[in-house]
């Protein structure tokens, strides 16, 4: 059997995840809620738990103008073009950077968990986050496939 290699894991569960995150902030933008308003909110009779006054910045960004599911979807879509490289961004340096994977996943995570639809793809993006974490520990390095180069789009 041969070792894991952590940041090819690592990638499929990132697409995934941000995949997922697109969707999220798709579907967010039709059916707004805000995932953390039980905390801190007030139980009335008629009309079930509402927010508390501390989360009217959240309740402004998330329901009223869907300005985080936006801009979760625009991070997620840049992490999948990153992950899944672009034509455009496959001879750049920024694709092999394992370190601006964890910090564009850190960034969905916390977009994500803000709004009811994406605390799915917060948990696979937190999950990628540590797979990451793990192959900079293990020193892991993504190569440049200087045989292929040249070759790509072309049958």
């Amino acid at each position: 059997m041969g070792n894991l290699v952590w940041h090819e894991y690592a990638r499929y569960v990132s697409i995934t995840a941000s995949a997922y995150a697109v969707w999220a902030s798709f579907f967010a933008l039709f059916y707004r809620k805000f995932f953390w308003d039980f905390v801190g909110g007030i139980l009335r009779d008629p009309g079930g738990l509402q927010p508390s006054a501390s989360a009217s910045i959240f309740i402004t960004l998330i329901v009223k103008a869907p300005v985080i599911p936006i801009i979760n979807m625009v991070v997620a879509l840049f992490v999948l073009a990153v992950e899944n490289p672009l034509p455009l961004l496959k001879d750049m340096s920024i694709r092999r950077s394992l370190i601006l994977r964890v910090v564009l996943l850190v960034f969905q995570s916390f977009l994500s968990i803000l709004f009811y639809q994406g605390t799915n793809a917060a948990i696979w993006s937190i999950v990628a986050i540590i797979c990451y974490l793990r192959a900079i520990a293990l020193g892991e390095k993504i190569e440049e496939a200087k045989a292929n180069r040249g070759k790509g789009g072309r049958a």
